[in-house]
């Protein structure tokens, strides 16, 4: 195992394209770490600088200490797991899994004992005599597990391994990853553009964007707490809910006033919005927080009049999308609940889990 840190890492490429913008993580040993952002934000090149496919324009890359920049990729003991499975097809799969180990003059008996090892590791033992053509997409994709783990790295690295699978064998090769690492305790860097995979994978997870770090923390602080608009927006499904207004004060209460509704805001967050009376804001609102069980049951809740636009049925809950004057929003709720396009509604807000974000920096206001 080991340790992992990026300190003030950039890289840019020719015609002054800026991939990664100083970046600054560190990953404790063991630990399992994702990188998760839009496509292009500069993940696949962090990791490719990690493994040595890349080198930084600046900044320094350590493993347990020692800087390896400059230090060749077989050198770094790292294994990184791609999102093509890349098997050789004339190859058995002890074949494709021990062929690194050949490269590098192991000796036949100290290979075939890490690939049993590692087959036993990950449920394909009875699969060592195939081909890759005679392999399912998850058994293909547990191959290139098999043929990391046999390298007994310091380093696993992944890249969007699960994105050309379907959506079902994605969850339970999340689950196999998952075990995995709990298995053998490797330091791990995962990186995906899949948020739901990020939240169930990660133990902390990195929000990247145009290059730059959002956020660091835990997949429910990243939920309850996102320090900007960005981070609110990509964790969660679906997105939460923003609404555009201004924050005013009627009889000694706070208010948030979004044009064709009134929201009257819990005096706790006072000491945070008091400067934006006056001002514009934005509000966020998790789906769960309006019109669901909880909100409708909450006493005195304010509500919000609104029309149904349309309804999503989700066998136990369903996604109803509302619209309010000039504002969008969607609200998950039981399936008991029944709506029709083009009712009224007036559904309740859970007032104790607002959001706030400053409309110009796109930054939470902090309330708690």
């Amino acid at each position: 195992m080991a340790t992992l840190v990026l300190q003030d890492v950039l890289k840019i490429y020719p015609g002054n394209v800026r991939a990664v913008e100083d970046l600054t993580l560190q990953v404790a040993d063991g630990e399992l770490m994702v990188l998760v952002g839009p496509s292009g934000c500069g993940k696949t090149t962090t990791l490719r600088m990690i493994a040595g496919l890349e080198p930084p324009t600046r900044g320094t890359i350590s493993i347990d200490g020692r800087p390896i920049n400059g230090v060749a990729p077989k050198d770094r003991n790292v294994a990184m797991v791609f999102q093509g499975h890349v098997l050789y097809p004339h190859l058995t799969v002890a074949g494709n899994m021990g062929f690194g180990l050949r490269l590098r003059r192991v000796p036949k008996p100290e290979i075939h004992r890490r690939v049993s090892k590692a087959a036993e590791v990950l449920g394909i033992s009875e699969l060592l005599a195939r081909r890759p053509s005679e392999l399912s997409g998850g058994e293909q994709q547990r191959v290139a597990l098999g043929r990391a783990i046999v390298r007994n790295p310091k380093l696993f690295l992944f890249d969007e391994p699960l994105s050309n699978l379907e959506a079902g064998l994605r969850a339970q090769m999340r689950q196999e990853i998952r075990r995995l690492h709990a298995r053998l305790g490797t330091t791990t860097v995962y990186v995906t553009h899949d948020q739901t995979e990020a939240m169930t994978l990660g133990q902390r997870i990195a929000v990247i964007r145009r290059g730059r770090l959002q956020q660091v923390a835990d997949p429910a602080t990243l939920y309850h707490r996102p320090a900007n608009r960005f981070v609110a927006a990509l964790i969660g499904s679906p997105a939460m809910n923003f609404l555009d207004g201004r924050m005013d004060r009627r009889d000694q209460t706070l208010v948030f006033c979004g044009g064709s509704f009134v929201l009257p805001v819990p005096a706790a967050y006072r000491p945070w919005l008091e400067p934006y009376i006056g001002q514009p804001i934005t509000l966020g609102i998790r789906p769960e927080h309006v019109g669901s069980t909880a909100a409708e049951q909450q006493a005195d809740a304010p509500r919000i009049p609104a029309e149904v636009e349309a309804v999503e049925a989700l066998g136990p809950e369903s996604y109803v999308y509302y619209t309010a004057g000039a504002h969008t929003f969607v609200s998950r709720v039981d399936a008991q609940h029944r709506f029709q396009i083009g009712d009224r509604a007036t559904p309740a807000v859970a007032t104790d889990h607002l959001h706030f974000f400053d409309p110009q920096t796109e930054t939470a206001i902090t309330w708690r």
